[in-house]
Formats: structure tokens, C-alpha cells, sequence
């Protein structure tokens, strides 16, 4: 019989990330080993400060790593120069758009740099990725609108867009429903949920979402005080994970519905 393996795009192997100081280290999380599969949507989540942010800034190495390792496609990221990184891991991050005067298209044309001259010309194969992109996220009819004139839902799928159009493996997603309203929200994720499977590219998203990604992720990594642990939603509520999540004076994890609800 034939065993199909699930093909690793980012996996860790014993790692731990937090802030290095002069005097010593400040260790948020350690031991750290996930897996993440092609193909697969990923939902990164944890209570407020817990550290999403810092496991993404490791993970694409913005940030060191204390200690362990991070692989993309079987190499450490480590490893990678700044080209060659941009062009297997596109990164959107939360941070404000400082380019808004822009077109839709000229920045989502922004996502080709790494394959473009030095002058930035886009050629042929640019164009077709960049229009493609347009029409995964459905937004070919924004394309001549300066970004300033779009609404914030508008805008994180022009953003999406342009890390389709760069083309890479792997797209990480720091919060990418922040400032949405509950519509957009799950319009963004299930979105995120459509591309992946249709693409084939891995997608990881941080997110407070949690009800949210349990109904649509293919696997979540939840990170606690004391560990990080990574499986499908439905292993994770059978280990009784989300349910101490949270201390339970307030909201508790109902099981059978895969979501929290407030203690009346």
C-alpha cells in the first residue's frame, strides 16, 4: 500500500524564541517543534502577550532565535539571503501602510521585486502573476484606486494580494482580521482558507480569532505559558486544550460547539 507523506514547507526543531540581552536571555517559549504542511491554512494563537508576534518575527527571521532552528523547504532560514528568502516567504504585517498614494495594482506589482531588474520593470510573467493575484482575491476592479481610498477590509485583501503575487511557498500573516468587523473578519479567514487549498501555498495567520480559525484552519499552533502545541482543531479540543486556554471565571470552552461562551 502507497503512504502518502504531507510535504513539511516550515517545520522547528527545538525551538526557543524570546530577547537576547547583554546581562541574558529573556525566554518566552522553548522547545518548540511544528510542522507546517503545503497546501495547509494555520492559525497561531494564544491569550494577549503570550508572544504570537515574536514566534512570527523568529519564524521569519527578523528576529533570532535563541536557540534551535527554523527550516523552510529543508534549509535554515538562517541561511537564506534577503533575495532568496523573498522569494520562498512573503510576510504581511500589521504595521501602517506608509504608501497609500499607490495604486491597487502598483502595490500589489510591489510583491514582484525580488524576480524584477534593478530598475523594477516588470515583465510579462510579472504582469500575468500580479493580475492573477488581483482575481484570487477578487479585487480586479479596484485595480486603478489609490489605497487611501479603500476601506480597511478592501485594503487586507490588496495586502493579501500582494504576497500572492509574490509567488512564495509560505505566507505568514501577523492579525490579519485587526481593525475588521466580525463580517470581514470571517469573509478575511475563510478567504485565507479558499487560497491555500486552491494555490497550494502554506498559509499561517495570528489571529484572536480562536472560534473562528477552529472552524477553518487545517491546523492551529496554540501557544501557553508553559508550552507550544500544534494539531488540528478537532485533536486539540479532544485534548482538552482550549479549555485551559482562558481562566474560566469569565469565559469557558464549550466542547461540543468548538467555541467560548461568558459564564452568565
Amino acid at each position: 500500500m502507497k503512504v502518502h507523506t504531507k510535504h513539511i514547507i516550515l517545520k522547528t526543531e527545538d525551538l526557543s524564541i524570546g530577547y537576547r540581552s547583554k546581562k541574558n536571555d529573556h525566554v518566552i517559549s522553548k522547545h518548540i517543534n511544528i510542522t507546517l504542511g503545503k497546501g495547509e491554512l494555520i492559525g497561531l494563537v494564544g491569550g494577549n502577550g503570550i508572544g504570537k508576534s515574536t514566534m512570527l518575527r523568529t519564524l521569519t527571521n527578523t528576529q533570532m532565535a535563541l536557540s534551535g532552528h527554523v527550516f523552510i523547504n529543508d534549509k535554515d532560514v538562517s541561511t537564506y539571503d534577503a533575495l532568496a528568502l523573498a522569494q520562498v516567504l512573503s510576510i504581511v504585517f500589521t504595521e501602517k501602510l506608509t504608501s497609500k498614494n499607490l495604486s491597487v495594482f502598483e502595490l500589489v506589482a510591489l510583491g514582484r521585486q525580488p524576480y524584477t531588474n534593478w530598475i523594477g520593470t516588470l515583465s510579462e510573467i510579472d504582469l500575468q502573476k500580479v493580475n492573477h493575484a488581483l482575481e484570487l482575491t477578487n479585487i480586479t476592479s479596484l485595480k486603478h484606486k489609490k489605497c487611501f481610498e479603500l476601506s480597511d477590509g478592501q485594503l487586507q485583501k490588496v495586502m493579501i494580494s500582494r504576497a500572492l503575487a509574490q509567488d512564495t511557498d509560505l505566507i505568514i500573516l501577523d492579525e490579519p482580521t485587526t481593525h475588521l468587523d466580525m463580517y470581514h473578519k470571517a469573509y478575511t479567514l475563510k478567504l485565507l482558507k479558499k487560497l491555500a487549498k486552491e494555490t497550494g501555498k502554506t498559509i499561517l495567520f495570528s489571529s484572536h480569532e480562536i472560534d473562528l480559525a477552529i472552524q477553518l484552519c487545517d491546523n492551529m499552533i496554540v501557544m501557553m505559558p508553559e508550552h507550544v502545541v500544534s494539531d488540528s482543531p478537532c485533536n486539540l479540543i479532544q485534548q482538552g486544550v482550549f479549555s485551559t486556554l482562558f481562566p474560566d471565571d469569565l469565559i469557558q470552552f464549550d466542547a461540543e460547539t468548538g467555541s467560548f461562551r461568558v459564564n452568565k
